[in-house]
Order: C-alpha cells, then structure tokens, then sequence
C-alpha cells in the first residue's frame, strides 16, 4: 500500500499503518473508567453519569441481561433514541459478548418484525411509549421472549422527572406512556438497580460478532450488515488515529446522530468513550434550538453531524450572539457538505469541519479529509489507515478506472463487515475477492483524494450522457436562494430520462425557475441542467437528516401512473 498517492497529504503523525489494539469494545469502557473514574461520561439534559457509575451501570445491566439468559451470541434489540438507557444497554450487550441488535424507533410495525424476526431477537430493549403503539401488538409475532421497558423521565432529576410525562404524553403522538406488568415484560430502572454490578465473565473475539447492524432498506428489503468487535474497533482506532491532538479525558461531544445509525453508533457512542470524552445526548436531532443551547452550555468541542444540521444552525435566527467558539471539530458524513455552509459554520464557530465518507458495511468509516492538512472541497477526502480503495467499471467491476474518470468505488480494509446476514447472495454479490462493493460512484483525483459523484441507482441517463445528482445539487446549494436541493431522474421519451430538481428557498427569500436555469448553465454542461422544477417547503428526510431522493421517485412514479 505504500505507492497510494494519498501518502502524501496524510498530517505529520498519521501512520500508514496502524498498530491496532485487539480491544473487544467492552474494554474501552473498562479503560476509560479506570484511568477517568470521576470525569462525566454522559450527560442527558439535568442528569450527569461520570466514567466510574457509567460502568457501574453496564455491569448492573449486563448482570440482568444474563440473569433473562442473555449469553454470548444472543440476539438483543436495543430501540429508542439517544438516551441513557440505550447506551448502557449497547454497552452491556458488548460486555457479555451478545450481539446488538439497533432498532430505530421510528420503524413502523412491519419494519419492526422483519428486522427482529430475521436477526432472530431473543430480547428486546425499547420505549415505553414504542412499546405501547407499536410492539405489544406484535408479540406473536416476534421470536422475542422478554422485553424491557425504558421511559425518558426515569433517568431525568427533580423537577424534569415529574414535568416530563406531561409535556411527553401531550405530544403527536405521545412519547411517554404507562406499561402494566406482564410476563415477559420488565422494566429497565428497576432491573438495573435489582441487579449486582457483577456480571459473568465472557471471553470475547475480535472476531465475534458485536452488531447486526440493518441498512435503510431504500433498495429493498432491510439487510443486516454483521460487524464483528474487530471491524467496529479498529474502526474506532482508525478514527482515533485520523483526528490527532484530542485530549483524553477533556473532550466534549455532542451526540446528536441517533446511536440506532451507525455513523452515530461509532462516532457518538464507542469513539467518545474510547477517549474518555462527555457525550452530551440530544433524543431529537431536528431541534436545532436545543442542539445549539447544548453546544454552548456544555462548551462542546467535538461536534459530529451532517450537512442539513450544519446549515439549519447556520440560519438560526441569532446565532451569530451565541457563543459556539468552544467547536474545535467536527466530522461530516452521509450527504455532501456545500462549501458555503461549510465557511459559514467555520466562521460561526472557529472550528474544522472534516468531510468524510463511510457505510454501514465499513463501521462505518472509510476515508476523510485531513483536519489540519490540505482539506478540498466537495471532496471525501483521503481512504483512513489500513485502508486501500478504487474507482473500477461500474458495469463489470472488473479494470481499474483512469484518474478522473467516474466508477465505482471499492473498499478494502478491517473494518470491512463479515457479510449479510442470511443472505449469501447478497453478500457474494457484494464481497468479491475481499473488496466490498460500494455502489457509489466516485473519482479519484491526481493526489488521491476521492470525490463521490452518486449512487449507481441515483445516475441519470439523459441522451446517453451520465448525469449525477450529487454535482447539480452542489451547484444550486451554492445559489443564495436556495436552502436544499435534491435532483433525481424522471422519464423522458426523448432523452430516456431527464433532470428534475426539488428546490427549498431561504426564509424570506427566492429565485425564479429561469434564474436557477442561468446559474445551472454557468457552472455545468447543457445536458446536466434540470429540465424540470418543484419548490417545496421542505424535503423528505431520514431520522438522520438525509434527503430521501427515493420517495421523490415515487412520487413521481405515481404520478405518472395517476396521468396514464
């Protein structure tokens, strides 16, 4: 690997090559609480864990785990958002070398019974109120045999504890709710604290399975990506290594990206932890008031998110008052970061932003750009250590592509997944020869720094020329007008299919259809100019913030179905 030309951009101190720890994940903790006992670990609005009754905590909860039967290899569900019920009980399940199963909250009951009846879930951790509109129901279902119940209130102090149920309960729909006993059904608080901070012993493998980790299932059915301890934590130490100069023990995360998504589950949850850093909980990454409230309250320094949560805090009424210069970094990923919402929130906060690149299938992280080295815009950057990467013939995935030229990229390294879970296939269709098949669309540049251009299902054929979404929406994202942008592909009966474009605009701001066409053709070739607009008030999002170009698809599939 030592002829990549992105050797030299790597920062001074960077390694080629990393020495890795063979760290089960359940160690990071074990480390951070001895050598950090009494610095906070967590903190969830006005109630604060330090490192020392964190663990104490996990152990409590692994001890009740094992007493439900919990051994290793069993399947646990853990869903609900970032509080610190979900934490502990990723922590614990790691602890007893079991295999966590994230669920996001926001599944719908159909989603909720493939996942855990494919993952064969023998427990399951969720919400009170999840439970109460969602799971109960689906009992018979379910391969389930106990379920534990978490509440956001039971882990709030005095006054939020008695507030919280009724500001909960009047919300659309209500996010507290009263479980009654039943069997099968127990309740997280008083589990833990019925249990000794003693559990059993495990001998865990780097290469035991730590995660069933379930992508989007955009492209179909939800598969379960499986990661082992060793793809997870040489992950984690591959990161470690990349953002030099973090001092353990001191740090300050706000953990805003839901710990049921990988990006979050690496880079909010175990990364923190393996450096001794707070992470600040934030359940709801949409409230950008509360978000911004935290950084400044707990003096945040490292900062991960994603480009929508960087441009909502940008154009929040005031912000330029706040005091946000506490940021000294953060990370970008999941969506292309727009140069100006990047100077903006640079100058915002006098902090780095590092863009980078990942998937569930990697742990997620492959590549980012240098945090104090030579950074390029609208670039992923540089493949992390250990690393190897290439663009190749999209159709046969066979040769090698030119620098410059769009292909796919492929990625091969440790914290590349196992496979697919029940799914063979899938995962010989994907795993070919030890390099995992991205489905993205990238270039690789003179100097190594790769840029991703699309998704090889988002590439538009217009007239026979490739056209990617990615490159229109930096364009328009670049317009003064406009808030977001999302392009997708419709049928043309001339050019196959042509470019429609989705535009959100500024508050108090706009652009005629005529004018976004003339800025188009200013930066882009012809053919790559939408041909079709929609202003919208808002776009389709994931729980992660990131536009959802499928349903805008759908629309118009339906529409088009509608008009025949």
């Amino acid at each position: 690997m030592s002829e990549h030309p992105w050797f030299r951009f790597y920062e001074d101190g960077v390694p080629h090559n990393l020495d890795f720890a063979d760290m089960p994940l359940g160690g990071y903790l074990e480390n951070s609480a001895r050598e950090f006992p009494d610095r906070p670990a967590l903190t969830f609005l006005n109630r604060t864990f330090n490192y020392r009754q964190l663990k104490e905590a996990v152990d409590r909860f692994a001890t009740a785990l094992a007493g439900l039967g919990v051994v290793k290899g069993t399947r646990v569900a853990v869903q609900g958002p970032n509080i610190p019920q979900v934490a502990i009980a990723y922590l614990a399940i790691q602890r007893l070398g079991a295999h966590a199963v994230m669920t996001n909250p926001l599944y719908m009951p159909r989603e909720i019974e493939h996942q855990w009846n494919d993952a064969e879930v023998e427990v399951a951790v969720t919400m009170d109120f999840l439970w109460d509109q969602k799971v109960r129901f689906l009992r018979d279902k379910l391969p389930v045999r106990d379920y534990i119940i978490c509440s956001v209130p039971e882990y709030l102090r005095f006054p939020l504890n008695l507030l919280a149920p009724l500001k909960l309960k009047r919300m659309d729909p209500p996010t507290f709710a009263r479980v009654d006993p039943e069997p099968g059904v127990h309740f997280f608080r008083r589990l833990l604290e019925a249990s000794a901070a003693s559990p059993p012993t495990v001998d865990v493998d780097m290469d035991d399975i730590a995660v069933i980790q379930y992508t989007g299932g955009t492209t179909g059915v939800s598969k379960g990506a499986v990661l082992t301890h060793r793809n997870l934590s040489y992950n984690v130490q591959q990161v470690r290594a990349w953002f030099r100069g973090l001092e353990p023990g001191e740090e300050v995360l706000l953990a805003a990206l839901p710990f049921f998504h990988i990006f979050g589950l690496t880079v909010c949850l175990t990364w923190p932890v393996a450096v001794g850093a707070r992470m600040v909980l934030q359940t709801n990454p949409r409230d950008i008031e509360l978000m911004i409230k935290q950084l400044a309250k707990y003096k945040v320094t490292l900062f991960p998110a994603l480009p929508a949560l960087f441009n909502a805090i940008n154009q929040y009424p005031g912000v330029e008052n706040i005091d946000l210069r506490s940021v000294k970094r953060c990370f970008s990923g999941s969506a292309p970061l727009p140069e100006d919402v990047q100077n903006q929130f640079e100058k915002l906060t006098g902090s780095i932003i590092v863009e980078g690149f990942g998937l569930t299938e990697t742990s997620p992280v492959v590549t980012a750009n240098p945090v104090e080295g030579r950074r390029k815009v609208g670039h992923i950057g540089l493949p992390l250590p250990d690393t190897d990467v290439r663009i190749v013939d999209p159709e046969s995935g066979l040769p090698e592509i030119k620098v410059g030229e769009a292909g796919e990229l492929i990625v091969r390294g440790p914290q590349v997944m196992k496979g697919y879970l029940n799914r063979e296939q899938e995962t010989a269709n994907t795993l070919r020869n030890g390099w995992l098949y991205t489905g993205d669309l990238a270039i690789m540049d003179e100097e190594g720094y790769f840029k991703i251009v699309g998704r090889k299902k988002d590439m538009i054929i217009a007239s026979g020329y490739n056209v990617f979404p990615d490159e229109i929406d930096r364009v328009l994202m670049a317009h003064h007008a406009v808030f977001e942008s999302c392009t997708i592909g419709v049928p043309d009966q001339k050019r196959g299919e042509t470019v429609k474009a989705f535009i959100v605009f500024h508050p108090d701001n706009s652009a005629t259809e005529e004018e976004l066409e003339a800025w188009c053709r200013e930066q882009m070739a012809a053919y790559k100019v939408p041909k079709h607009w929609e202003i919208r008030s808002e776009l389709p999002k994931s729980s992660m913030m990131k536009l959802l170009r499928r349903e805008l698809r759908d629309e118009e599939i339906a529409k088009q179905e509608q008009a025949k």
